[in-house]
C-alpha cells in the first residue's frame, strides 16, 4: 500500500487547475463517485442531486409516506439550514446500489431508491432516539456504519460544552446496536483497505481516533491517529491508495493530508486566518456562535465538509461544502483508495 516515495511530498493543488463542477447545488456536504463518472450529492431539499457525466444534473427528492421533502430556506446559512424538516447529509451505496443516508434533520438512517422511494431503517436504538446522525459507511459485507454527533438538543451546544456523547453504530443481520461511544462531535468515518481499523472524526476535539474491527463488528484497541490537536476541525476524509490520509478542515478551509509517517502536509488553504482566530477564541471559551461560523468561509468550497476521489482512475477529487453551490474538483497524483461500492460501479461502467 505504500512506498518509500509519497507522491504527495512537494505537491499542492494549483487553483487555476481547480474546475468547478455542477450548478445551483444546496448544501452538497456529502458525494458518492461512480465509475462512469456519475456523481451523488446530498441535498438540502430532501434528497440527492445526482450529476451525470455530461452536466445533467435531476434532483431525485425523497418519497416516502412519513416524510415530505421541504424547500429549503432561502438563505444558504448552514446553521439555518438544519433547522428543521429532512436535511439528507451521509450517503453510502448499499450492495443493490441504494442510497443510505444519514439524515442530519431527521435523526434517522433511511434508505432511498434511485427513483427517491424512500423508507426510514432507524430512528430509536435501545428505545431512544438515536440523536443527530450525521455519517454512513457501508463495507464489503454490506454491513453499515453510521455516526452520530450528539443527543443533545440542541445539537449545536455539543460545539461550545465539548460533548463527549457521540457515538458509531453498526447495522447487520442482527439489527442496529453501539460499537463505540464516547466520541467529542462523531463524524466521518472509514475504513482502510483491509477493513481491519474504522478511522473517526471527532470534530469537537479536533482529532481523529481509529478502533480494530473485530470479525462479529465489535471495535477494540481505541487509539488517537495522528496528531492530538490537527490544528483545526476535520470533518471528512478519505484514503489514498499510498496509504495518505486526506483531510478537510471545516473553518480553516483546509485540505490536509496526513501521512503514514505522521507528517501533516498542507494541500490546500482556502482560509481567513484572521476570521479562523477569532472563531478560535470564542471556541475556547465555549461561546462560539453562527455568524462566527460564516466569516470563516473560504470561496472555492465555503465550508469545506468532504472529499470524494472518482474519476474512472480514481484521481479526480471533488470536494464538498455546506455553504456551496458547486463542487471543486482537481487531479491528484495518486489514485483513491476504492470504497465498498466501487468494484461494482466498475463492471457495470464496462
Amino acid at each position: 500500500m505504500t512506498t518509500s516515495t509519497n507522491p504527495l511530498h512537494g505537491w499542492q493543488v494549483n487553483r487555476d487547475d481547480i474546475r468547478m463542477v455542477g450548478r445551483d447545488l444546496l448544501r452538497p456536504e456529502c458525494i458518492l463517485a461512480e465509475a462512469d463518472g456519475t456523481l451523488w450529492t446530498a441535498d438540502a431539499r430532501g434528497g440527492v442531486m445526482r450529476i451525470a457525466p455530461d452536466g445533467t444534473q435531476t434532483l431525485i427528492a425523497q418519497q416516502s409516506d412519513t416524510q415530505n421533502p421541504q424547500e429549503a430556506p432561502a438563505s444558504d446559512d448552514a446553521q439555518q439550514l438544519v433547522m428543521g424538516g429532512t436535511l439528507p447529509n451521509g450517503l453510502a451505496f448499499d450492495r443493490d446500489g441504494n442510497i443510505v443516508i444519514a439524515n442530519f434533520g431527521t435523526d434517522a438512517i433511511e434508505l432511498m431508491s434511485r427513483d427517491g422511494a424512500s423508507r426510514t431503517l432507524y430512528d430509536r436504538i435501545d428505545g431512544q432516539p438515536l440523536g443527530k446522525t450525521n455519517f454512513v459507511l457501508t463495507d464489503s459485507r454490506g454491513r453499515i456504519w453510521f455516526t452520530v454527533t450528539t443527543r443533545q438538543v440542541p445539537w449545536t451546544r455539543s460545539i461550545n460544552e465539548k460533548t463527549a456523547d457521540g457515538y458509531v453504530g453498526l447495522i447487520d443481520e442482527s439489527g442496529i446496536r453501539i460499537v463505540a461511544d464516547g466520541f467529542v462531535g462523531t463524524n466521518e468515518i472509514r475504513l482502510d483497505a483491509n477493513e481491519e481499523w474504522l478511522y473517526v472524526v471527532e470534530t469537537n476535539a479536533r482529532r481523529i481516533s481509529r478502533l480494530r474491527v473485530q470479525d462479529d463488528g465489535s471495535l477494540t484497541d481505541r487509539e488517537i491517529y495522528g496528531p492530538h490537536d490537527m490544528g483545526g476541525f476535520p470533518d471528512g476524509f478519505a484514503f489514498d491508495a499510498h496509504g495518505n490520509l486526506w483531510i478537510t478542515l471545516i473553518l480553516n478551509e483546509k485540505l490536509i493530508a496526513l501521512t503514514p509517517q505522521g507528517e501533516i502536509l498542507t494541500l490546500l488553504d482556502d482560509g481567513n486566518p484572521e476570521a479562523f482566530a477569532r472563531y478560535e477564541e470564542h471556541y475556547r471559551a465555549g461561546t462560539t456562535t453562527p455568524e462566527l461560523m460564516g466569516a470563516c468561509r473560504g470561496t472555492l468550497a465555503p465550508m469545506m465538509a468532504s472529499l470524494t476521489f472518482g474519476g474512472p482512475d480514481l484521481r479526480t477529487v471533488y470536494l464538498g461544502s455546506l455553504g456551496g453551490t458547486t463542487l471543486a474538483s482537481f487531479r491528484s497524483p495518486v489514485p483513491g483508495l476504492p470504497l465498498a461500492h466501487w468494484q461494482r460501479t466498475l463492471a457495470s461502467a464496462s
